[in-house]
């Protein structure tokens, strides 16, 4: 199976959200870009939290890692995660698969993934 879905007109994007002092995050990186390999149409950022903190800011982000998913300027999914490839390639083909899939309510998320676009797609 193809893991781009060519009816999808709002690219996806795929922020992780990771501190370099967290050893997981260290470990999830390589996994991370692994994915990235696997799905060239979708834009992938990395972020650490503590380097681009105002970026975030008023978010906080305790838990590692944590992702942020987006179809556009819709987010889909902001949450915490295990740190494994096949959970992240799930939650990607979940988004390319239902262009159609409900937005996060949170204007904190929406905001934040407006600014990440801004700051990382120009």
């Amino acid at each position: 199976m193809n893991p781009e879905n060519p009816a999808l007109l709002a690219p996806v994007f795929v922020v992780c959200l990771c501190a370099e002092w967290c050893g997981v995050c260290r470990d999830y990186r390589q996994r991370f870009e692994q994915v990235q390999a696997s799905f060239p149409l979708v834009k992938f950022f990395w972020i650490d939290v503590e380097d681009e903190a105002d970026l975030l800011h008023p978010l906080d982000v305790e838990d590692f890692p944590t992702l942020l998913l987006a179809a556009g300027d819709a987010p889909r999914f902001f949450g915490p995660v295990p740190p494994q490839l096949e959970t992240l390639e799930r939650l990607i083909r979940a988004q390319l698969e239902s262009p159609q899939a409900p937005v996060l309510a949170d204007r904190a998320v929406a905001d934040l993934l407006a600014r990440i676009r801004a700051a990382k797609s120009g």
